[in-house]
């Protein structure tokens, strides 16, 4: 992860440079910056091809975190510190993308709803967890679950 400076994207073009930066993991902090600060001239045709694209590339990153997500979850074997840190990677991947969607070149109305769409996968995920953990007769894992909830966090 290197500190570098991304100019903020104005036209279609450099929008999907920057989106294809974020669904490969270049540079979180510099994209998300420049993604804040873009600006886009939204109107028909545009728009669609930018949420479209936007919308695949946030899609494309949680499905990463939680394939990410379950591999560690293998790999931990129920050893308690393992199982907390993959639960809160898996949370900050998702904060973050919440982040990523919530851009204000676009339009408030459909903002709110391409956030919904993160904040519904941190929420079903967290549901399953639970409704797995249930499984769980010692009750430690469902303790860990909720105590490390992957949706706690600002909406």
């Amino acid at each position: 992860m290197t500190n570098r400076t991304i100019n903020p994207p104005r036209i279609y073009s450099e929008w999907a440079e920057i989106l294809d930066m974020l669904k490969s993991k270049t540079d979180d902090v510099a994209v998300l910056s420049a993604l804040q600060q873009g600006t886009i001239e939204w109107q028909s045709g545009v728009a669609e091809r930018f949420a479209s694209k936007l919308i695949d590339t946030i899609n494309s990153r949680m499905n990463a975190a939680t394939d990410k997500f379950q591999k560690d979850l293998n790999n931990a074997r129920g050893h308690e510190g393992s199982v907390i840190q993959a639960l809160l990677a898996l949370r900050k991947e998702m904060a973050f993308l919440a982040q990523a969607i919530n851009l204000p070149v676009i339009p408030i109305n459909d903002r709110n709803k391409y956030q919904q769409l993160v904040l519904q996968q941190a929420d079903n995920i967290q549901k399953s967890l639970e409704d797995s953990a249930k499984n769980d007769r010692t009750g430690k894992m469902s303790s860990i679950i909720k105590n490390h909830k992957i949706n706690n966090f600002t909406r």
